[in-house]
């Protein structure tokens, strides 16, 4: 009985299903009487009831059969099927392991490569793809054994693999597992490998090129090499290198290698100092449409009090955090805590100070939890456009190469920004302050007449409160492909509608208060100056004014727009 997990038992698991032991195939009352008689007299010596092989055959060759295989079934199912018909005593003894020369089991919860894989004597194709094995026994694989398909596994460790394996093996496909370190890569040598032509390992974690490429170079049968999703085929100058000390190599990351690309890379492997082990990605944001103007929706009266609201806006972006900028400057810095990734928000030195975030920001950047840590940057500030043009560009350097790949992995989070200025008029506070104070009263008034009119002419300053920040709409950018072979990413991020929330009408008693007229005389001019040209700036003046400002949002509720931001991110190899 083979252990529950092992190759054997699902292979035992795999005859079941295929159905051999029923009809058409096996042994039955079908064709019981013909199994043993001569070709030639086997029309006379068959019972009522009972089908030529040949009969058989076609029931399960016929699509419109309901015994024939489904058409996407592999050569396996269809030679087992087969054999079953024509020589079912084979299913009753050993000699189904002689007959089988590939073996698929996929996807089936097989985590060991038991020794029973050994009776299979001519099996020269073995592939168990999307499995759990951890680690394999060279001991235990066929010597006749030429393709070895491992792919999307857990295997972390090629000691009992390499101990010793089979010495025709052709193919060895280990992408997709968790390999790493220099401790993995110096089994890819001709010690091991004397035959080998086709070699996978993508999706590892592999990331010493130098160190990989000295051991593959040894292979001298090596044609075919996939080292895409890596660590280390993010480096600059990744491709070229190993097409110049790989002179044999025909393809590699599944793109052939033409002799004008190798022309173009001819030296490069003399020259090792120029590989780093570093990352260099480029994010570019362009231009941003769909944001209504904030001002349109203010009903702020030139009667009332209030301070004067200035908007900005900006572009937020994840990026891998343990990185340096290509741009050495001083840029503004401040710290976001977020679970599980710790980010900060990184600003140019361009932009307004950026204060603390607001809690919500955080559960709305964090709203899909990944495993790598992170900073956020952010454009400059923009004040309100129908379209504004960031230009925003930064190259990021990046030296944790695991990090950049985890990243890439799991994509960034582009967000858009609103940062509201609320700004007061120091002179409102001087007025209060001489309503409660008499003996200031009095000294302000001993003030000579030339400094009065002089006062009278400086601008009147403004105290400032806090930004107050507020996110508009939050995407995730895939940026997977950058794993493979593809070396940038654009896209356009959408954000969908937005719906400004109008601020409230005031009281019944606010309105009464503004009719009697009282204290108009502590609203300061420079407030009311600002309100003024606020109105006329949004409102047309004219009997139709309240009719146009109607018509203009209908118009805007009748012709929605998606707010969308332009983001790219491009891979220097």
């Amino acid at each position: 009985m083979a252990a529950p997990g092992s190759v054997s038992a699902a292979f035992q698991e795999y005859l079941r299903h295929l159905g051999l032991q029923d009809f058409p195939c096996g042994l039955g009352s079908w064709n019981k009487s013909c199994l043993n008689a001569e070709p030639a007299g086997l029309e006379e010596t068959m019972l009522p009831g009972e089908e030529t092989p040949e009969v058989l055959l076609e029931l399960l060759r016929d699509q419109h059969s309901p015994w024939a295989l489904p058409h996407d079934c592999s050569p396996q199912d269809r030679l087992l099927r087969e054999v079953a018909v024509l020589a079912p005593e084979l299913l009753r003894s050993s000699r189904i392991f002689q007959v089988v020369k590939s073996l698929r089991i996929l996807d089936k919860g097989v985590e060991e490569v038991d020794e029973g894989v050994l009776r299979f004597q001519q099996l020269e194709e073995l592939i168990l793809s999307a499995n759990r094995i951890s680690k394999v026994t060279s001991a235990h694989l066929p010597r006749a054994l030429k393709v070895l398909e491992l792919c999307c596994n857990a295997v972390h460790d090629l000691r009992d693999l390499c101990a010793r394996p089979p010495p025709e093996l052709q193919h060895l496909g280990l992408g997709y597992n968790r390999l790493c370190g220099p401790s993995q890569e110096k089994h890819f040598t001709v010690d091991f490998w004397p035959n080998l032509i086709s070699l996978d390992l993508s999706f590892n974690s592999l990331t010493d090129l130098l160190g990989l490429v000295s051991q593959l170079s040894t292979l001298q049968n090596l044609r075919i090499l996939v080292l895409q999703g890596n660590p280390l085929a993010l480096i600059p100058g990744y491709r070229g290198f190993l097409v110049d000390s790989l002179p044999k190599l025909s393809i590699l990351d599944d793109i052939h290698i033409w002799p004008d690309e190798r022309q173009q890379f001819h030296g490069l492997a003399r020259q090792p100092e120029l590989i780093r082990n570093e990352g260099r990605v480029v994010v570019s944001i362009g231009e941003m449409k769909g944001l209504p103007d904030p001002k349109a929706f203010q009903q702020l009266k030139v009667g009332s009090e209030g301070p004067v609201i200035t908007y900005s806006y900006r572009v937020t972006y994840e990026f891998a955090e343990r990185e340096e900028l290509e741009d050495r400057g001083s840029p503004e810095v401040t710290q976001i805590n977020q679970s599980p990734t710790v980010a900060t928000l990184d600003v140019d030195s361009s932009a307004q100070d950026t204060g603390e975030a607001k809690s919500h920001q955080e559960s709305a950047v964090t709203e899909e939890p990944k495993a790598h840590s992170a900073k956020v940057f952010a454009t400059p500030g923009q004040p309100w456009a129908d379209t504004i043009d960031f230009s925003y560009r930064k190259e990021h350097i990046a030296k944790d190469l695991v990090g950049l790949t985890s990243y890439l992995e799991a994509g960034t989070i582009v967000s858009v920004v609103e940062e509201k200025v609320l700004s007061w008029p120091v002179d409102a506070d001087a007025e209060e302050n001489a309503a409660t104070n008499k003996k200031e009263g009095q000294e302000l008034k001993k003030d000579s007449a030339k400094d009065k009119q002089k006062k009278k002419k400086q601008p009147c300053e403004f105290r400032s409160d806090p930004p107050i920040r507020s996110i508009l709409g939050t995407r995730r950018v895939t940026l997977k492909t950058l794993l493979a072979t593809e070396n940038m990413v654009a896209t356009v991020c959408e954000f969908g509608i937005l719906i400004p929330q109008k601020p409230p009408e005031p009281s019944v008693v606010e309105e009464k208060e503004v009719k009697k007229g009282t204290d108009k005389s502590k609203t300061p001019k420079a407030v009311k100056g600002a309100q003024a040209s606020q109105k006329t700036a949004t409102s047309p003046k004219g009997k139709g004014k309240n009719k146009d400002t109607s018509e203009v949002a209908e118009g805007q509720e009748l012709q929605p727009v998606l707010l969308t931001v332009q983001f790219q991110m491009q891979l220097l190899r």
